[in-house]
């Protein structure tokens, strides 16, 4: 590990020694190094009892793995043993540590399940559908005047709608520990919608005028009594629930809050109102609370409940410490210039004023003198805001061309194609594919850690019990699981599956006997399918044989054998390494116990322990020579040498003005209103007792809206070290215009420098 030589500005975070204290944080100015660091300090110091530790929490399960190393690196320096004194969680996962060890306190039985994100939108999804079939005439409230008629036609589109709107509803009403019945108590006054009502007559908001609200109360209700029949919990239930059973057990929460004296916390401009409550209590009214983060790097509002504003009255409470980690080595100096510039003209210059705190200072800082991590030498030609006008096809084909220039001589180099939308990052990826270039996709997930743990669940559950044919099968399935979204191969894998079900003796097939061979014995529907039993055969019985082997060394056995994907294997490989962990802490498990912990993971309960597909990480300097193609979001807390950023047109990035089209509000609903941010302020309105106005809370998230895309704007320029393009297009139907934060940096740029063309 590099000795850590910290800034001064650094050594400023470092002199703490309780209390409490805010750190606003540039891109790129070390803020991991220096929490690790800081945190290794407390560990080192000796303040500690053999039996506190210090509590590191961050946003995302990668960080998890980094602190946990940095931290131990630290540790090691000194020639102490590391992972003593400290424990590095997510939010989530720390609520789930809470809500494990005390479950009876929430209600919840000892074995609860976690949905994840993808089970738990297709609950939601069929409460929806069940709703709509119930009120088939609901969407009339809603509908655009010129579409009166056709509400059949749109029916797609009314349930994509609802989905999206129910989906924010119940995570703000958990948000603000709100449950269906009680605000079924809040909507008492006004009549509940009945099952025939759609069919008898409109809906009305003169009738209701919480009408969005009811809707999604209903299937709140709907979505948390599938829940409950599952005995299971969401991630949104975790953190209210763990709030919950703190402030149930008065002796619980002074038994945690002794275990982690110090609290620790990174990415907090991403906390929301409720993981602040949590953070809150667990630290008391006289704890030790670190709070970094940066509020310009806050972009996660339209899809969470997180929002900048928690961490900025923080900073500015009394009694609280501010310090700001300025300097960041990471970019040249022209394009912290035209970040800086960014952060100036938002809250200059930009036309609509209550936006003009979208972004605030600390500004960016090169690297002080002396440094051993300084900028890059400075080179504004390679700074280029390209003015012209692409349709978006165009666009796509511009920035190929650029990379088809630049490539040959630059294999040593980094470099990624941002979008603001995934979509957009599809259509780079068609192109790539089209000119044979090589590219690697940080756009959503492709591989899923359910389906690694379940496939090695699948094995050892087999191993431990290998007389079951059903479990024979299922090995099987785990082996071809990349079959399934083939239809024909599928067919294959379901006979294969069938025939193995219907195999009583287990041996017959694995082990047969001359006389007695069952493979031999039974007629295929295809040759090539009794090749793959013959080939399945030969892999059960060596991990059959690996079945003796300490449990992580079974485990990676079986992953060269299942697996070839890097992030697949490397999930393996901490999976080895968890499950050896229970195995020492539980030495009287066998394979069944092992499979059973294979299975929780598979059930997602663990994947905030830093197990999730993305959250192996991902470092863009293992991919030179490589064209990486993802969305802004995705790059957050990346860099590349060469950052091409994209679509900076009126519509990914509008600002509020006459023309600008906004991607809530949908084409079919009447007023240009935002439902979802509706639905929203009639729950705040149901809670608090206070008015409703229709159409006010569609202005306001415009205005949200906007702030959070200006700081997606100066995210995409600070992940370039070197080299930045920043292009526009028209789009599909040619009627946008470049976004007035591109003019203004465009102007800034060529009053400066001149234009470059790319």
């Amino acid at each position: 590990m590099t000795p850590f030589v910290p800034r001064p500005r650094q050594r400023e975070v470092l002199s703490y020694t309780g209390g409490r204290m805010g750190v606003a944080a540039v891109p790129g100015s070390g803020k991991t190094v220096t929490l690790s660091a800081l945190a290794a300090q407390l560990v080192l110091s000796g303040i500690l009892a053999d039996d506190q530790e210090v509590l590191i929490v961050t946003l995302v399960n990668s960080a998890v793995d980094n602190f946990a190393a940095r931290v131990a690196g630290f540790i090691r320096q000194r020639g102490l043993l590391p992972h003593l004194g400290y424990r590095v969680r997510t939010l989530h996962g720390l609520a789930h540590d809470i809500v494990r060890e005390r479950p009876g306190l929430v209600g919840l039985s000892d074995d609860f399940q976690i949905v994840d994100e993808r089970e738990s939108d297709e609950i939601l999804q069929d409460a929806v559908e069940a709703w709509l079939r119930a009120h088939p005439r609901s969407i009339e409230a809603f509908l655009a005047p010129d579409l009166a008629g056709k509400p059949g036609a749109l029916h797609a589109h009314w349930a994509e709608l609802m989905l999206e709107t129910t989906r924010s509803f119940i995570r703000q009403a958990k948000d603000l520990q709100l449950t269906p019945s009680e605000l079924r108590e809040r909507l008492y006054p006004f009549p509940e919608l009945d099952e025939d009502v759609g069919a008898a007559a409109p809906f009305t908001e003169e009738a209701h005028p919480f009408l969005l609200a009811e809707m999604c109360c209903a299937i709140y209700a709907d979505y948390q009594r599938s829940l409950n029949y599952r005995g299971a919990v969401d991630f949104d239930d975790l953190v209210r629930l763990a709030l919950l059973a703190l402030q149930l057990d008065q002796a619980y929460l002074e038994r945690l809050r002794y275990r982690w004296p110090f609290i620790l916390e990174d990415e907090a401009q991403d906390s929301s109102r409720l993981q602040e409550q949590l953070l809150r209590l667990l630290v008391g009214p006289e704890g030790n609370w670190v709070r970094v983060g940066d509020p310009n790097q806050a972009i996660y509002e339209t899809f969470t409940t997180a929002s900048p504003y928690f961490l900025r009255g923080f900073l500015e409470e009394r009694g609280v410490v501010r310090r700001e980690l300025p300097n960041s080595g990471r970019s040249t100096q022209s394009i912290i210039d035209l970040a800086n510039f960014l952060i100036d003209w938002t809250r200059q210059e930009h036309p609509v004023e209550a936006v003009r705190d979208a972004l605030r200072p600390p500004h960016i800082e090169p690297a002080p003198p002396g440094d051993p991590q300084p900028n890059p030498p400075d080179a504004p030609e390679r700074v280029y805001i390209v003015n012209r006008r692409f349709t978006p096809q165009e666009e796509v084909q511009a920035v190929v061309d650029s990379l088809c220039r630049w490539l040959p001589e630059h294999q040593d180099s980094t470099v990624a194609v941002l979008t603001p939308r995934n979509q957009r990052g599809f259509d780079v990826v068609e192109e790539l594919k089209r000119r044979g270039l090589e590219y690697v996709e940080l756009l959503r997930s492709t591989i899923s850690t359910r389906q690694t743990a379940q496939a090695l669940g699948d094995i050892v559950r087999y191993l431990a019990d290998p007389t079951s044919p059903g479990k024979l099968a299922a090995v099987y399935r785990a082996w071809r699981r990349h079959e399934v979204e083939d239809p024909e191969k599928r067919a294959h894998l379901n006979a294969a599956v069938q025939l193995l079900q219907r195999c009583r003796r287990g041996e017959d097939f694995l082990w047969p006997w001359a006389e007695r061979d069952w493979l031999e014995s039974t007629e295929f529907p295809s040759g090539r399918l009794r090749e793959r039993l013959l080939e399945f055969r030969a892999l059960v019985r060596r991990w059959q044989e690996a079945a003796l082997l300490p449990v992580d060394q079974l485990l990676l056995t079986l992953a060269q054998d299942l697996f070839r994907e890097p992030a697949e294997l490397a999930l393996a490989y901490k999976l080895a390494a968890l499950l050896r962990r229970a195995s020492e802490s539980h030495p009287q498990w066998r394979l069944p116990e092992l499979a059973h912990e294979l299975e929780t993971i598979a059930r997602n309960e663990r994947r905030f322990l830093g197990l999730s597909a993305e959250d192996t990480g991902f470092d863009p300097d293992k991919y030179r020579g490589k064209i990486v193609v993802a969305t802004v979001h995705k790059a957050k807390g990346l860099e590349w040498d060469r950052v091409y950023l994209m679509s900076v047109n009126n519509y990914d990035f509008p600002s509020a003005l006459p023309g600008d089209r906004f991607i809530a509000e949908k084409w079919f609903v009447r007023d240009g209103l935002n439902l979802e941010a509706e639905a929203l302020a009639q729950l705040e309105a149901l809670r608090t007792g206070g008015a409703y106005e229709e159409g006010v809370a569609t202005q306001r998230a415009r205005l949200g809206y906007v702030a959070e895309r200006l700081r997606l704007l100066y995210v995409g320029i600070t992940r370039a070290r070197k080299e930045l393009i920043i292009t526009w297009n028209s789009g599909r139907h040619g009627d946008l215009r470049p976004a007035l934060p591109f003019i203004a940096l465009r102007t800034f740029w060529e009053q400066r420098e001149g234009g470059n063309e790319v």
